[in-house]
């Protein structure tokens, strides 16, 4: 048996971490002290609290590592297998948003040490005035967290497309509907233009629109939005629906943000 002391130097974990671990029932001493307190754990707990150490290592939570340690040896392999794939997908997503924040600090940087403004490259972002055609899609529209990703719901209707048989007329889409910014969530629909109309379908109308094209992260689509803003000012026009955003490129599909192609469309009237 090993004393908390000797389990901590070995595993590269503080006493005091171990007395949280136990309260928690993430792992407990094989054995107690009943007189004085010791706790004193096996040496088969090595590899048990080694694994712990590893699955922090990768950002899982420990409430998420307690789950897994419940489950059976085989089970376990099965579901830290999948658990492990989502992580590295999410990993990647990290690493391409770094080096992309990275290209555009090295932008910025050349830019400032030139004496071009930073925020110039706004001038550059083309705006159209466009008149869209009716279309007739199938949409989900509901309030949705701002963490929240958009797979989900393209997902649900791409399965309902898939079980009904239906005919895609276009790319993803999603339409929004908040009024303002709302820090716990914004109202949100998720379409995509179909030929048939069924339950859960309807027609956008024509439209005349503002159009920007942005090619890159999503991260960009902030300053796409205040551009947008700033050219319906200028040329007199005023907003009288909701904004909407046509993915050409397919998220799932791309390696890196450069290869993200996302329309952007205001409908507008003129004042």
């Amino acid at each position: 048996m090993l004393s908390i002391g000797e389990f901590s130097k070995i595993c590269g974990v503080s006493a005091k971490t171990l007395r949280y671990y136990d309260e928690i029932g993430l792992i407990k001493p094989d054995e107690v002290n009943e007189e004085n307190g010791y706790r004193y754990y096996s040496i088969k707990q090595l590899k048990k609290m080694l694994l712990i150490n590893r699955l922090k290592t990768y950002n899982f939570s420990l409430e998420d590592i307690n789950i897994f340690l419940e489950w059976e040896e085989e089970q376990l392999e099965e579901k830290l297998c999948f658990a492990l794939h989502h992580k590295k997908r999410e990993m990647k997503d990290k690493i391409n948003a770094l080096e992309h924040t990275l290209k555009q600090i090295s932008n910025d940087l050349l830019h400032l040490e030139k004496g071009i403004p930073i925020m110039s490259y706004m001038d550059n972002i083309d705006i159209q005035l466009v008149e869209t055609q009716p279309m007739n899609v199938l949409s989900i529209r509901q309030m949705i967290d701002y963490a929240q990703g958009y797979g989900t719901y393209f997902n649900r209707l791409y399965a309902l497309i898939a079980t009904e048989k239906l005919t895609l007329l276009g790319k993803q889409m999603t339409i929004y509907h908040s009024p303002e910014y709302n820090p716990a969530g914004h109202d949100t629909e998720f379409a995509i233009p179909i030929e048939e109309t069924v339950k859960g379908t309807r027609v956008l109308p024509r439209s005349l629109c503002a159009k920007s094209i942005l090619k890159g992260s999503y991260s960009e689509l902030t300053s796409v939005y205040a551009r947008l803003w700033e050219w319906i000012e200028n040329e007199q026009y005023e907003l009288v629906n909701s904004p909407f955003e046509i993915y050409i490129t397919n998220p799932n599909q791309a390696t890196a943000p450069e290869e993200l192609i996302t329309e952007v469309y205001f409908p507008v009237k003129k004042k």
